[in-house]
């Protein structure tokens, strides 16, 4: 396939696995600020925060999420570290620090396992 320069991809929006939809969004209004955006059923969920959206999809086994993971670029690193681990949602082993790879980063886990990673360009 040749390069070509036109663009084509405009946005990416990760879809995480959730055990129970209607608590995913709900932990995800009251922990980490998301708001509905779209489709909301038992099935399927968009919610979103400033330019992020997040979609779940609806499973019975928990080792899907728990075995899934996102990578979101955020702006203001620091604040957003503040104000998720006073929400409790910061996983263990996952605090904010600078990374070799260029970045200012920290994990955070959601109510099902998922990991969602935040970074910063250093």
């Amino acid at each position: 396939m040749e390069n070509s320069q036109m663009e084509h991809l405009q946005r990416a929006s990760p879809v995480l696995a959730s055990l129970n939809i209607r608590k995913s969004v709900a932990f995800y209004q009251d922990k980490m600020g998301f708001n509905k955006i779209g489709w909301v059923d038992d099935h399927y969920a968009v919610i979103g925060r400033d330019k992020v959206e997040l979609h779940f999809w609806k499973c019975d086994n928990k080792i899907f999420p728990e075995n899934t993971s996102c990578y979101l670029y955020v702006d203001n690193v620091d604040d957003l570290y503040a104000e998720l681990k006073e929400a409790g949602v910061i996983h263990p082993n996952g605090p904010l620090g600078d990374k070799p790879w260029g970045l200012r980063e920290f994990s955070a886990l959601d109510g099902d396992g998922n990991l969602l990673r935040f970074g910063q360009k250093l």
